[in-house]
């Protein structure tokens, strides 16, 4: 593998902080470079990777999924799904090549399954397990290029959820989740993270009458990630996982016999607190920042969840700009093939990611191909043209098969 010798903490971070908050499509007009930089305050977070949209057909529109139909990978999305899935079982894989225009070693690998349980299968039990490798790096001293050890930092989590129909329409899903983060340094300054999660989320669909047609109307939201700080040395500092709150609806539309559209809305909002910033050079300032750091540092997850609808310093209006849009749309023929397309919006100063997504799909029986391409609409970005592909098996398909 291609070796890097800047050094594997920086390194490891750099790349997480590209993959999510796309700095390079970033530029500050030289008049007001000051006011920009003091304008641009992403949400900071420990485990960023698992923002990131693992499966195909939700990369495929616009990083879209919380209240599209259920699929395999709904774990990720929302669990609740599974309980209006129209199967009894299913299991699949993604594969995410990550920073192709940066290193060839960066990848997210996302495995998901499910299976129904209880009278009239109105329950389901659902797992997943996803691994982001950083890749190879070589550690090496100031004055001596060659490299003398290589590290795999890494995150990775696994959860499992339990969902449930409470009416013909409504159902809801808890998750557990274990997180862990490691930077591949295991000295005494450096240390793995990890934290224990927990997610809720509910979904309800309604056929309603449009026109002539009997249209699928749905509702989703997802509370992602709620729990503990993760720490890398030892606990004398302590930050976020990126908890977070979706909302969705969608509607899908029956052209024909054979040919259906669905288009979906999801809105997002990090429950992270906002760094707090520096007021100026004094003493007074530094102290007054110093409190509020160590403030920062002590607060717990449960109160920076609350804290993160009221801290931003611009008020109202940079509360507004945390929110992240996601359009999506699918098209369907007999259910077997499948277009997609969509698109992400994220405020310039909260991260600027900004792309078009399109997809395709293909289904038989027994299992589903799907791929997914990343068009930026930012320059420089190091995401553009990235690659995500899926493949699922429907559980039901392949017993049918053997009878």
């Amino acid at each position: 593998m291609k070796t890097r010798t800047t050094p594997p903490h920086i390194t490891a971070c750099l790349l997480l902080i590209l993959s999510m908050t796309f700095l390079p499509g970033i530029t500050f007009p030289l008049g007001a470079q000051q006011e920009e930089q003091n304008r641009f305050s992403p949400i900071n977070t420990a485990a960023p990777s698992l923002s990131i949209a693992p499966d195909a057909r939700g990369g495929s529109m616009g990083d879209n999924g919380v209240a599209s139909g259920a699929d395999i990978a709904s774990q990720y999305w929302n669990p609740a799904k599974y309980a209006f899935h129209y199967s009894n079982a299913g299991i699949g894989l993604s594969y995410t090549p990550w920073l192709r225009r940066i290193v060839n070693d960066v990848a997210l690998a996302y495995l998901s399954g499910f299976y129904k349980i209880g009278y009239n299968d109105n329950q389901a039990v659902s797992a997943s397990l996803r691994y982001f490798s950083l890749g190879e790096i070589a550690e090496t001293m100031p004055s001596d290029p060659i490299p003398y050890n290589y590290l795999n930092p890494y995150e990775m989590a696994i959860d499992a959820s339990y969902s449930r129909k409470l009416s013909e329409l409504y159902s809801m899903a808890v998750s557990l989740r274990y997180i862990r983060s490691d930077m591949g340094d295991q000295s005494d300054a450096m240390t793995a993270g990890n934290s224990f999660a927990a997610d809720v989320s509910g979904y309800l669909e309604k056929y309603v009458i449009l026109g002539s047609s009997e249209s699928l109307w749905t509702l989703g939201y997802h509370v992602s990630n709620i729990g503990t700080k993760i720490s890398y040395d030892g606990g004398a500092t302590n930050q976020f996982i990126p908890t977070m709150l979706k909302i969705g609806s969608g509607l899908l539309y029956p052209l024909d016999d054979y040919n259906r559209l669905g288009v979906y809305v999801d809105l997002g909002k990090y429950l992270v607190p906002s760094l707090p910033k520096s007021r100026g050079n004094t003493e007074e300032a530094q102290e007054a920042y110093d409190k509020l750091r160590e403030e920062y540092n002590r607060m717990s997850f449960m109160t920076g969840i609350f804290r993160s609808f009221s801290d931003a310093p611009g008020g109202l209006e940079e509360e507004l700009s945390e929110v992240n849009v996601s359009l999506g749309a699918e098209y369907s023929y007999n259910e077997q093939f499948f277009v997609r397309g969509g698109y992400y919006y994220e405020n310039p100063n909260k991260g600027n990611r900004q792309y078009f997504s399109l997809g395709a799909g293909f289904r038989m029986n027994v299992f589903q191909l799907d791929a997914a391409y990343l068009i930026s609409t930012v320059p420089n970005n190091p995401l553009d043209q990235t690659l995500r592909f899926s493949l699922s098996f429907d559980m039901d398909g392949i017993k049918n098969l053997f009878q």
